[in-house]
């Protein structure tokens, strides 16, 4: 494993544990979110460079439309929390209050 795949595996895997332990915002776990997908996109777009393939080349372009959307869907979702509850706090949003 080289010195790229470890810096970009160790961001996704920081990602990773910052969505599963620190659950008090709903901004954090947006945020976390977004740096798993923008870790994945680095590494898809410099595997993509790697082998040379141009086969694979919109795949990187495809995940960044897809990051693009869940973060407009996620931050729609932070505002009407926030409208409606008064807080972007995890702890406040239940399911069964709808």
């Amino acid at each position: 494993m080289t010195l790229v795949h470890y810096v970009f595996s160790s961001a996704f895997i920081l990602g990773l544990t910052g969505l599963a332990l620190h659950r008090t915002h709903l901004l954090s776990a947006l945020l976390c979110l977004e740096a798993m997908m923008l870790s994945l996109f680095i590494a898809l777009s410099l595997w993509t460079l790697q082998l040379g393939a141009t086969s694979f080349s919109a795949a990187p372009l495809l995940l960044l439309a897809f990051s693009a959307c869940e973060a407009s869907v996620g931050l729609a979702l932070l505002v009407a929390a926030s409208r409606t509850h008064g807080s972007d706090r995890l702890q406040s949003l239940s399911l069964l209050q709808c």
